[in-house]
Formats: structure tokens, sequence, C-alpha cells
């Protein structure tokens, strides 16, 4: 017979090994909850939605078959293909972000730029006439817009109707806001005299929003913003410029001879244009950055296979350490870039501060796909020098992104600024 003592040993024994168990099972547990809380709230920045996985290979899809065949002649001849420009607002990628009540596709800021990086990776041309569109004019319209405004231009932008965005001026580029273009004030109507430069998608658009000066007494704080159908009179688009890059990409200068237009066309307030202009334009460099990450992922896509079939000295390029090391600095310069320009997106589209991650996006990778391209060139050798490999249009069209919306020394002093801001006592 067991004695009581040997009993309560065995019983605790299993007591013990019981709360072993359960404490076992619901750590587990709780690990497994924790775990899936961190991946619900804090995934990757490369988890995407499902909507966000679709359209983008939508889209990846779309480019090769119906952009790739004609990126070559687009280039030689600088001119955008009428179909394409179609087909690009039937597959709505022209007005991601308008909601479906205007004919759009409803979709977000971050498919936005999914969309321009898949783009950019076949053609940086369509890209940036994509990129305009949804990051800048859509945007504008649709926070700005009275609702008259909206219903009126809304469906078409997001149809059949390509937007320009007119800020530049012959004297004022990087200090934007000295734009001499005037708008002066007639019952319910303005004039308006002046000119623009470096206007992109001029040749194709069907609506500008021009910033123009209704109070040069005030200064800057006189800009505003006005809504110009393509066929107003006094409004003359000139010939486009005859580019290194972005060739199939219009860009033209306009003048403005007595132009009328009516105060209804005013978006947002009076005297509220620079502010409008800095805070699209925060958001467009985010547009942009995504511009030279699909470019420049492109443009090594194209060139990696080739140096692992290309044999020299009786081996791949390839397999030459000094290419290896070479081709794995590029790519690590790839994923910060990216990971760089997916930060500042969510950051925009969670409703955080993102300005200064905007910047750092834009400037970083405009310097990687310049970096990129080059290599990209001298890794081709010879054929890389040649029309007949893709490399050197990407060569040349990466050199705009340290120019526009905002040059990279225009990056370098707004992140500076608010650097020191962030270390003030």
């Amino acid at each position: 017979m067991a004695s009581v003592l040997g009993v309560l040993r065995q019983v605790s024994g299993s007591l013990s090994r019981s709360r072993a168990a359960v404490r076992c099972l619901c750590s587990r547990a709780a690990s497994e909850a924790h775990h899936d809380v961190i991946r619900t709230a804090f995934p990757p920045l490369q988890s995407f939605s499902e909507e966000e996985s679709m359209m983008r290979d939508a889209v990846r899809k779309f480019a090769q078959e119906r952009i790739a065949p004609f990126v070559s002649r687009m280039d030689e001849d600088s001119v955008m293909d009428a179909d394409l420009i179609s087909a690009l607002f039937e597959q709505g990628l022209m007005g991601i972000e308008i909601g479906a009540e205007y004919g759009g596709t409803g979709s977000s800021f971050f498919s936005s730029i999914l969309v321009i990086e898949e783009l950019a990776k076949v053609d940086p041309s369509v890209s940036v006439l994509c990129d305009i569109q949804n990051t800048l004019i859509n945007t504008l319209l649709m926070n700005l817009g009275t609702e008259e405004q909206k219903q009126q231009y809304l469906p078409r932008l997001a149809s059949d109707t390509v937007g320009s965005f007119c800020l530049s001026e012959s004297e004022s580029g990087s200090d934007a806001f000295s734009l001499k273009t005037k708008a002066e004030k007639h019952k319910d109507y303005y004039i308006i005299n002046g000119s623009k430069m470096w206007i992109s998608n001029a040749e194709h658009a069907g609506v500008f929003l021009v910033m123009a000066n209704a109070d040069p007494a005030a200064g800057y704080r006189g800009i505003t913003c006005f809504i110009v159908d393509r066929h107003t009179e006094g409004l003359h688009i000139g010939r486009k410029e005859n580019k290194l890059g972005l060739r199939a990409s219009s860009t033209c200068p306009l003048t403005f001879d007595n132009m009328k237009v009516h105060e209804k066309n005013i978006l947002g307030k009076v005297g509220h244009g620079y502010k409008y202009a800095i805070g699209m334009l925060n958001g467009g460099r985010i547009g942009i950055a995504a511009q030279m990450l699909g470019l420049a992922q492109g443009c090594f896509d194209h060139t990696v296979p080739y140096t692992r079939q290309r044999v020299q000295f009786g081996k791949r390029i390839f397999d030459f350490q000094g290419m290896q090391h070479q081709i794995a600095h590029v790519a690590t310069q790839l994923e910060a870039a990216r990971l760089l320009t997916y930060n500042a997106a969510r950051l925009k589209e969670a409703g955080r501060s993102f300005i200064k991650e905007a910047c750092m996006a834009k400037y970083f990778t405009a310097e990687v796909a310049t970096l990129t391209t080059s290599k990209c060139i001298e890794w081709m050798g010879g054929v890389g020098f040649t029309k007949d490999y893709p490399i050197e249009k990407y060569y040349r069209d990466c050199k705009i992104g340290t120019i526009y919306e905002g040059t990279t020394n225009i990056q370098l002093s707004t992140m500076a600024k608010m650097i020191d801001q962030e270390y003030d006592g």
C-alpha cells in the first residue's frame, strides 16, 4: 500500500507537470497572439493589401504588354502614343484616388505609388504622365474643389482628360514663389497675363491648374490657383522642348495673353495658392521617388541577366568577385531607396508628418538612379552604350530626378531645416 506521502508526491508531481503544460500552452498562445498583433499592427514596409498586390501585378502585366513595344519608338520620335494614353484611362490608372462616384478607381495613395513605380520600370515617360495626373492634379481638385468643380472635372480626369500643373517660370524655378504671372480682377472674372516654362503634359492636357498672382502687392501671399480649360481664349501652348530624357513626355512653355478666367474657376481660396503648391509638392516628391525607384529597378533588371549570360575569360562576368560586389552594393541601395519611398508613402497615407521623409526619399532615389544606370552601362560594356539595349535610355531619363519638383539642393536644405527644428529645446 502506497504511503500517503508517496501519493501526495505523485499528485504534486502530476499537478506540477500539468501547471507546466498549461503555462507552456498559455505562453505559446500568448506568443502567437502577440506575433499576430505585431504582424497586423506593424507589417513590414513591403507588405501589401490584396488590392495593392492585385493592382501592382495588373500594372506590371499591362506595362510589359502594352507599353514595352512602343518605348523605343516613342523616345526616338519624342511623341507619346495617343492610343497608349487612352489605354491608361481605360485601365483606371489616371484616376486612381478619384472616388467611384466621379468615375475613378477609388483606390489609395500607396496604390498610386506602386503604379508609378511599375510604369517607370518600363518607361519613365509614361510614369511621369500618370504621376502628375494622380499626385498633383487629381489630388488638388479632390482636396480643394467645390462640389461643382469636382462634378465638372473629376469625371473627365478619370476618363479621358490629361491635366497639367503650371507653376515654374523662366525666372522662378527653385524660387517658385517669385513668379510674375498676374491675375487682374474685373467684376466676376480675372484677366491673366504672363508665361510658364517646363510645363509637363502640356501637349496633351485638356485642363491646366495655373498659379498666378492676384495681388502682387502682397507678394507670394497673392498667389492663386486657377482652373483653365485648354481652349480658353488667350492660352497659347508653345513648341515642346527637345530634351535629353523623358522624351516621350511633353514639356512645353505656355503664354497667357489677356486670358479671361471666371472667378468660379478659382481652386480653393484667393491668395492661398502658395500653400496649396507647397502641400502638393510635398506629396508629389514621393511620386518622383517612385519614378526614380522604378527606373533604377527596371535598368537593374535588364542588366543583371546579361551579366549572368555574358562569358569572358571562361566564366560568366557575374562570377567575378569585383562584379558581384558592385551588383550587391547597387541592390542594397535599391532596397534602401524602396524602403524610404514606401515609408514616406505610408506616413502620408496614415495622416502623419512626412515632409522630411518625402524629401529624403526623392533625394536618395534620384542619387540611386544615377548610380544604378551608370553602373549598368559599365556592366553591359559596349552594348550598353548603344540604343539596341534600353540601358542608355534609363541613363538619360534619370537625370531629371535631381531637378524637377525640387532640386537635390532644395531637398537637402528642407531636410536640414527640419532636423534643426527637431533639436530645438
